[in-house]
């Protein structure tokens, strides 16, 4: 059995999403284990573009079984819009190619609103939520007594029952904390849920029990994270993160499958850093290089647009992701939008009160005085997106990634140097001065 997993190691939008539909080639189901609608990849494939949110990458591949498994939290109406926009263009779903927990959370027209009176009231220091009713969503799982699963959605007369011991509290509870707020429908509602229900069926199962018997059968399996190593709800930079535990950590928990059956954790970094919404970003460029960065590297959200922040590549965050994640091997991804700058900067370590670290601070208030310490490296000022094997590209572009995944503390397998799948870079072997392969799609 081979089971993979491919991992953010930033604050997200480390073009997981390539990397992921690279590998889908080779297994035989793709995991998507946390998260919800408020994360996004951008999967190029066979020359179009896919916008994809709640689907996992394995979609686009008529032969691979794609899972929605236990962690996800699922906007029905969400889903089935985006599930319309890929069949409309690639055509109807292989029969069973597509599962559904029945163990994963739905959100509710008040988990939305919930969501925006609390960002609201945090005006001086928002999260940056996407509003959309996720970190609301989990917040009901862990208390229980408002939770409605996938499974409940799919039973009328216990959804009908459920809706009215809920909905009578979120009315309350919506209405205390904004006095415009009009009372939502239980009969509105249920006719709404129970219309997408009766489409999610065919889909809906226990993936747990799927995924266990895939293992046995000898299935290939690649799990698919959402966001980023630093976005984790426990080990990430609280309160400014993800709603899941979106490291590796979340592997387990979300999916049902225990991390000793994964073979192979790919870690991803682009080759500088981004992040969305609030909280400390050390090497932030708030100047021109800053925003070049942005506009080469189209550095905005996939769903949202927003505009993500951008800075120097920091090691010290990124080798703690990796850590937290327990990486084999990296993969470099953007390094083409590095191209024509004549010096980078990669940030090795922190000053905090006088004191230097390679540490990353457990507490957000010591990561928002930490100063960055950099090592200056020489760019190169040619294109490197038509790039296919590693010895080809310019010394100091090697140099860089050699920088970087030495100081993340793992070996290099892939870089990428543009969206497109054949633009990609595998490093045979485990260390970058390795000869490289032509680019294919190898086996993991």
């Amino acid at each position: 059995m081979s089971a993979t997993s491919v991992v953010g190691l930033q604050w997200g939008d480390e073009a997981k999403g390539k990397i992921v539909d690279l590998l889908t080639d080779e297994h035989d189901v793709v995991v998507r284990y946390q998260g919800g609608n408020n994360a996004g990849h951008t999967v190029v494939f066979n020359g179009d573009t896919y916008k994809l949110s709640l689907l996992p990458a394995g979609i686009l591949h008529p032969k691979v079984v794609s899972v929605i498994a236990t962690g996800i939290v699922l906007d029905p109406k969400a889903f089935l819009q985006e599930l319309d926009s890929i069949t409309k263009r690639r055509g109807p779903l292989t029969p069973g190619s597509l599962l559904i927990s029945d163990r994963a959370h739905v959100i509710f027209p008040w988990h939305v609103l919930e969501e925006a009176v609390m960002e609201k009231s945090r005006s001086k220091d928002p999260i940056g939520t996407t509003m959309r009713g996720i970190g609301t969503c989990y917040r009901d799982k862990a208390g229980r007594s408002h939770a409605i699963r996938v499974g409940d959605l799919c039973r009328p007369e216990f959804l009908q029952s459920r809706l009215s011991e809920v909905l009578p509290q979120k009315n309350k509870i919506l209405g205390a904390l904004d006095p415009e707020f009009k009372p939502l429908d239980a009969s509105a509602i249920y006719e709404e849920y129970s219309a997408y229900a009766e489409r999610l069926r065919p889909y809906v199962t226990d993936t747990t029990t799927y995924l266990h018997k895939a293992i046995r059968d000898g299935k290939r399996l690649l799990f698919e994270g959402a966001q980023g190593s630093l976005l984790d709800l426990d080990h990430g930079t609280f309160p400014f993160v993800t709603s899941s535990n979106s490291s590796g950590c979340g592997v387990h928990n979300g999916s049902g499958v225990s991390e000793r059956a994964i073979s192979k954790m790919i870690g991803v970094v682009k080759a500088y850093s981004t992040r969305v919404g609030g909280g400390p970003f050390v090497t932030e460029l708030n100047d021109a290089t800053g925003q070049h960065i942005r506009d080469v590297g189209n550095e905005y959200g996939t769903i949202t647009r927003r505009p993500r922040r951008c800075g120097w590549f920091d090691s010290v965050a990124a080798g703690y992701g990796a850590r937290l994640s327990g990486v084999d091997c990296i993969a470099v991804a953007l390094l083409d939008v590095l191209s024509g700058l004549e010096e980078l900067k990669i940030c090795d370590a922190y000053e905090i009160d006088g004191k230097r670290t390679t540490d990353f601070p457990s507490h957000v208030d010591d990561l928002a005085r930490a100063i960055p310490v950099y090592r200056s490296l020489p760019g190169w000022m040619t294109d490197i997106s038509h790039v296919r094997h590693y010895e080809d590209l310019p010394a100091a572009a090697k140099r860089y990634v050699e920088t970087v995944t030495e100081l993340i503390g793992a070996p290099l397998e892939i870089v990428s140097v543009g969206p497109d799948r054949e633009q990609t870079v595998f490093c045979g072997g485990s260390h970058a001065t390795h000869k490289s392969h032509t680019v294919k799609f190898p086996t993991v």
